[in-house]
Order: C-alpha cells, then sequence, then structure tokens
C-alpha cells in the first residue's frame, strides 16, 4: 500500500474522540468526513452536538490565540457530518483513510468495522483509536487486515503532539509506513508500540499516578505539594529527557541502588528493577559515561548532548519565566494553585477504612 495523500478523512464516530480527530485533521488542512455509525431516531442529533463541540474546541483555541478568525471559519467549513445510513455509507465509499472513534465496547467495535468494511474501499488504510483492545483482537472485524492498525491518540487530540501506533501481525509494512507518514503530515509525532495492553504513555503514567495517589493516602505531602513536585521536578525534566534517556544519563547503577533501596525501605517489590538493569550494571555498561548504557553511546558526543539537553531546559524554563535570575517569581508561576475546596485534609484512613 503506497502512501495515501488524502484531502479528505473519515472518522468513524461523533463523540469525544471522533471531534477532537475532526479538529486535529481540519486543522491540518484536511477535509473531514465526520461519520454516525449508529442509526437513531433522530438521525441529526449526535452530529449536532458533535458540530457544537467541534465549534467550542475552535472557539477556545482562537480565545488563547492559537487560531485566527480565518482559521476558525475555515475548519467549520472543512468538517461535514454524515448520519448512518447512505450518507454515511456514501462517504466511505470515497474514503482513502478511515479512523474509528466508536464507543470501547467489542461489540460496537465488532459493528463498525463490518460497516467500514462492507463501504470503505478494500484498500482503504482503516485504524483503530481504542484504548482498551489490542489491535490483533480487532483485526478479526476487518477485511483485508494487512490495512489495519491502532492509533492511541492522547486528549486533547488536537493538541498533543503523540499518537502511539500499534501495528498487528497482519499488518503489512507498507500500512504501518503510510499512517506514519499520514500522522507527520497532521503534525503529530507517532512512535511504534507493539501489541502491548497500555501501549506506552498509560503504562507509564498509571505507575507515576498510583504511586502519587499512594502518597497522599500515606501523608507523605499534600495534594498540592504532590502535583508541584511532580510539575516542577519529574514532569519538567522528563519533558526535555525520556525515561531511557534519564536512566543513561544519571546511570544505570543509579537506578540500580536506588531502586533496591525504596524496595528495602518501602517493603514493596513494586520498585524492584527489571533484570535488564542489574545486567547491564553486572557488564560496566552504566550509561552515558561509560559509553554504553540501555542507548548506545559510542557513537555520540556525550559533552554536545548534555550541551543540547541543558539548552531545552534552559528554553523552556525561560519560557515558563522561572529561569533563575530572571526576576521575582510570584507563588503563584511556581506552585499549582490551591485547590482548598476539593483536596481533603492529607490523613491516613483507619484500619478498613477505604477511599
Amino acid at each position: 500500500m503506497s502512501a495515501p495523500e488524502p484531502t479528505r478523512i473519515a472518522v468513524a464516530g461523533p463523540g469525544r474522540m471522533g471531534v477532537g480527530l475532526a479538529v486535529a485533521f481540519s486543522w491540518a488542512g484536511l477535509d473531514v468526513d465526520l461519520i454516525d455509525l449508529k442509526r437513531r431516531d433522530e438521525p441529526l442529533s449526535s452530529l449536532e452536538r458533535a458540530r457544537g463541540e467541534f465549534g467550542e474546541h475552535l472557539d477556545l483555541l482562537a480565545s488563547l490565540s492559537a487560531l485566527t478568525e480565518s482559521d476558525r471559519e475555515t475548519m467549520r467549513e472543512r468538517l461535514h457530518l454524515h448520519p448512518a445510513g447512505e450518507s454515511a455509507a456514501g462517504a466511505l465509499a470515497h474514503a482513502r483513510v478511515v479512523v474509528e472513534a466508536v464507543p470501547e465496547r467489542l461489540e460496537a467495535k465488532r459493528e463498525a468495522f463490518a460497516l467500514i468494511s462492507e463501504s470503505a474501499p478494500p484498500d482503504a488504510l482503516l485504524a483503530s483509536t481504542t484504548s482498551s483492545f489490542l489491535v490483533d483482537a480487532l483485526a478479526g472485524f476487518v477485511t483485508h487486515p494487512e490495512r489495519f492498525l491502532n492509533t492511541h491518540w492522547l486528549n486533547p487530540a488536537y493538541l498533543m503532539p503523540l499518537v502511539e501506533v500499534s501495528p498487528g501481525e497482519q499488518t503489512s509494512e507498507s500500512t504501518h509506513a503510510a499512517m506514519l507518514e499520514l500522522l507527520r503530515r497532521a503534525g503529530k509525532a507517532p512512535v511504534t508500540c507493539a501489541a502491548s495492553p497500555g501501549y506506552i504513555v498509560p503504562r507509564l503514567q498509571g505507575l507515576v499516578m498510583n504511586e502519587a495517589a499512594r502518597m497522599w493516602e500515606e501523608g507523605v505531602a499534600s495534594a498540592d505539594d504532590l502535583d508541584t513536585a511532580a510539575r516542577l521536578g519529574f514532569g519538567l525534566r522528563f519533558s526535555v529527557l525520556g525515561p531511557i534517556e534519564f536512566i543513561d544519563w544519571g546511570g544505570v547503577d543509579t537506578l540500580l541502588y536506588t531502586s533496591r533501596y525504596l524496595t528495602r525501605e518501602l517493603g514493596s517489590e513494586r520498585f524492584d528493577s527489571p533484570q535488564v538493569v542489574a545486567d547491564h550494571v553486572d557488564r560496566g555498561a552504566t550509561g552515558m559515561d561509560s559509553g554504553q548504557g540501555l542507548r548506545d553511546f559510542s557513537t555520540l558526543d556525550g559533552r554536545d548532548l548534555r550541551r543540547r539537553r541543558t539548552a531545552e531546559l534552559i528554553a523552556l524554563l525561560r519560557h515558563l519565566d522561572m529561569l533563575p535570575g530572571q526576576g521575582e517569581r510570584s507563588p503563584q508561576r511556581i506552585s499549582s494553585p490551591p485547590l482548598t475546596s476539593s483536596v481533603a485534609p492529607v490523613t491516613k484512613p483507619a484500619d478498613g477504612e477505604h477511599r
């Protein structure tokens, strides 16, 4: 399958994700056929609601100077609504790319792909936005499954650059390449992920959010202080360094020893390092300074990399008005605004009590 160069994208499902995709693709200059596959007593009700939500997103972006008035009107003109039945079938019949965004129920996915497979051209590129089902669990619902894969978008879909692309066992290399190219042309930063529960981001953020909730429960810190620490310590660094690069930057051995300390002191195996960390330490592959860590640094200039990453961090701090020497910073700029009306006091629940 050659890389498609569509001027229109068909999005099947007028819910929150479908509307977000419509904004994203129309912002990238593509016409969007937003299709409702479900027959309803009032055929246009869900689509008119979707049109209203679409407009609200554009109004918000315009109010924040992300769109001009001209941009907003042009994007409105790129949205085309299709109720279930002849209109939906007609839009699918001319589609070169169809992105499914129906509710996260297996039967809903089955019904959606039956209709899409029946109406769309046999060589149309097909993708699901599912966060719940692995690509190979859905591929059986699709005719010509070599043209099918999962694309996991992060909300808000029109702002978040990342899209996790997960090809299946039957997905052709050309389909995979075509989807990556399409997403890049839409201004996204796609990454490839094996068919694994949770993709990449949900697995990482699930661990962080659960540990934050656990620390709040234990009284380690208030909700406001936990959020500030995550934003200005954890988040800032990880916006510049990815977690694998961070391991190699600080030292694979540092991760191993810190993990052992936390496991011992907190009495929980959740902090255990995977075996690959100990294996790297045993053979001296301890990170950037040794020339080999989880990444291979033998052909990289470590000093240049450190300089570039430091420059990126400085640029971010300058943008946030948080670079040392930029002048006095107000507490509001540094910490999250307090949420005293909605944040419960930090107290440890009594035995047997659940929150």
